[in-house]
């Protein structure tokens, strides 16, 4: 009975002292937290995080998965991992021993999973799409009981402008057959990922962990199941992305891996915000640097994608995002302010293994010229060649915004749309260009144009009628306002009916006033014939030289024409001459105008009612 109570005790401080061992190198994350067999690329770096792991020797033996190599650095908290996953590997849940001399010291389980090869998957998004963008903590509320989480600092408040608000991916999903009847076909969200800051956490720009979606808004797993949701009802899902910065409460605050890990200063340093600077060929270094390495701001750490493993950590990310939700795109947040060459090789790499996938870029420019800079396939005089598939037109907005508020003119009103799109030379392809009148960080176009119907009918007509991809803010389909000067949080409103409780539900016909039903029936009728006419989505423009206020343009694709006529001026209508426009109505007699159904005889003169659009698509 000694001898029992003797090994007893010994067995019991052996399991002890294994334990401890355990716990002293506990492992805390890997990222990515699993991977696929079957990629283009073979190669995988594994960050593990755990206290002390630098003192460890992982050891992997897996059928197909080689462990290439180890990479130490400053912090002792974290071990790089270079694996090779050969073709012949098979999904399963590889071990991987941390080793400390003969002992083990700790273990990990990482899942490899089998791909899945859906030929319908990551497709991306052209001309043929209209893209919605939205703010999901402004959307809708879906689920009020994840309002606020216990591991999330920051508490819903929606009386504050600039507080949580509640929406949440359930309120997206809710809403699918909302944006499909308006005539949708992508879903591009800010920021779902977690955003663990204090304040200002709702737009999502300040991330604190690019693998967690944020428990506000949901989970991973929910995140997975509004894609799905999405595809079934023909709405593919483009996902918001920031490699510039992440937010300063992400997991390794004050245990960098490297001290280079952000770009450091010696006090706080803000980018100049002059993104031009990247491709002016008479920058200075000074200025190069303060737009590159400067923080976006104090709550946003700047990421140095000049770090080799800041910059795998970051393409990694965006790949395993792509292939565990089934994604159709990517907007790329600040796109001028990384370093440009890490991404040129993120989008060498992401292409690699997703062709035709799309990720578009926010380059915020004045001028065509430097967007065009941007953009795949365009020779720039440094040499520099960026991949990315297609970048946001601007320049086109800021006129957007002039011409339907300016009275007609020589060089005014929808002469400032024809000047801009007169310089489409400099584009390598203009129809990879995102056209939008709004977004999240400027005033609403509503207001812009001074609550003027017509004027905001005009503007619409012009972003779906015209090259490139148009994009529309949450609410514009409804006319909600929101002055850029009244802070961000008041032109992100929320949505009127996104919320239990709300007096007003402009989700439904019922909910909204006379002039909102006028503005989503107008709206829904022009994207869902857009939907339909190839002409719109992929033809070649002719546009004419504004006059007497009225600017006509031609949309052709297979032997097939759109004409498009705006009078821009507000009290007159005008009779337009056809016979200037013979060169591109050779052929056809007769025209069916889109929003009216209405059918006309094609003859010398045409008139167009003030301050309105006409569509017509030609028949012969």
């Amino acid at each position: 009975m000694k001898k029992i109570t003797q090994y007893l005790l010994i067995l019991f401080l052996l399991t002890g002292s294994v334990q401890l061992f355990a716990q002293k190198y506990a492992i805390k994350r890997v990222d990515p937290p699993s991977w696929w067999v079957g990629m283009k690329n073979p190669k995988l770096q594994l960050m593990v995080y755990g206290k002390n792991i630098s003192d460890t020797r992982p050891e992997i033996d897996y059928p197909g998965v080689i462990l290439h190599d180890v990479i130490h650095v400053e912090s002792p908290n974290y071990l790089f991992l270079d694996l090779v996953i050969e073709p012949e590997a098979q999904a399963g849940m590889v071990q991987i021993k941390f080793m400390k001399g003969k002992k083990v010291a700790t273990t990990y389980s990482y899942s490899l999973n089998k791909r899945d090869m859906n030929p319908k998957l990551h497709n991306g998004y052209d001309g043929s799409d209209v893209v919605y963008l939205l703010m999901p903590d402004r959307f809708a509320n879906g689920d009020p009981n994840n309002d606020s989480s216990p591991q999330t600092i920051e508490k819903a408040n929606r009386k504050d402008p600039n507080g949580r608000h509640g929406g949440d991916i359930q309120g997206i999903i809710d809403h699918l057959d909302y944006l499909k009847s308006l005539g949708v076909t992508a879903i591009w969200s800010t920021p779902l990922r977690e955003d663990n800051m204090p304040t200002y956490s709702y737009h999502g720009y300040a991330m604190t962990d690019y693998y967690k979606i944020d428990p506000r808004y949901g989970t991973n797993e929910l995140y997975k199941t509004m894609v799905e949701d999405a595809h079934k009802k023909g709405i593919k899902i483009i996902m918001d992305m920031v490699f510039n910065h992440c937010g300063t409460n992400y997991f390794w605050k004050g245990d960098l891996p490297t001290h280079d890990w952000y770009n450091q200063w010696p006090k706080f340093t803000r980018s100049n915000y002059h993104g031009g600077a990247v491709s002016d060929p008479h920058a200075s270094q000074y200025d190069y640097k303060h737009m590159v390495a400067g923080w976006f701001d104090t709550s946003m750490a700047d990421l140095n994608q000049d770090n080799p493993l800041v910059a795998n950590y970051l393409i990694q990310n965006s790949i395993w995002w792509v292939e565990y939700a089934g994604l159709d795109g990517i907007r790329q947040d600040t796109y001028p302010y990384p370093y440009k060459d890490m991404m040129a090789k993120w989008m060498q790499r992401l292409l690699a293994e997703y062709p035709h996938i799309n990720v578009i870029g926010e380059s915020w420019f004045d001028y065509p010229a430097s967007v065009a800079y941007w953009l795949q396939n365009k020779t720039n005089k440094d040499g520099y060649q960026s991949h990315l598939t297609n970048v946001f037109d601007f320049p086109l907005t800021f006129a957007i915004h002039k011409a339907f508020n300016e009275k007609p003119g020589w060089n005014t009103g929808t002469a400032q749309l024809y000047n801009v799109l007169s310089q489409d030379f400099v584009y390598s392809d203009p129809m990879k260009l995102g056209v939008f009148a709004d977004n999240h960080d400027m005033s609403r176009i509503f207001s812009i144009l001074n609550g003027n119907v017509k004027s905001w009918k005009m503007a619409m007509a012009f972003i779906m009628t015209t090259r490139g991809i148009p994009f529309i803010y949450y609410g514009d389909e409804i006319l909600l306002k929101g002055e850029k000067s009244q802070g961000d949080g008041v032109m992100r409103n929320d949505f009127p009916g996104g919320w239990p409780g709300d007096p007003k539900d402009a989700f439904t016909a019922a909910g909204r006033t006379p002039e909102q039903n006028d503005a989503f029936n107008f709206l829904s009728k022009l994207l869902n014939w857009r939907k339909t006419d190839s002409v719109v989505q992929y033809g070649d423009l002719v546009h004419y030289i504004p006059e007497n206020g009225v600017y006509v343009y031609f949309r052709s694709y297979h032997g097939k024409k759109v004409m498009v006529m705006l009078n821009n001026n507000n009290d007159k209508d005008v009779t337009v001459d056809l016979n200037r426009f013979a060169h591109d109505m050779q052929g056809f007699k007769q025209a069916t105008e889109v929003m009216t159904g209405k059918k006309y005889e094609l003859k010398d003169t045409f008139t167009i009612p003030a301050k309105s659009p006409v569509i017509l698509e030609l028949e012969k």
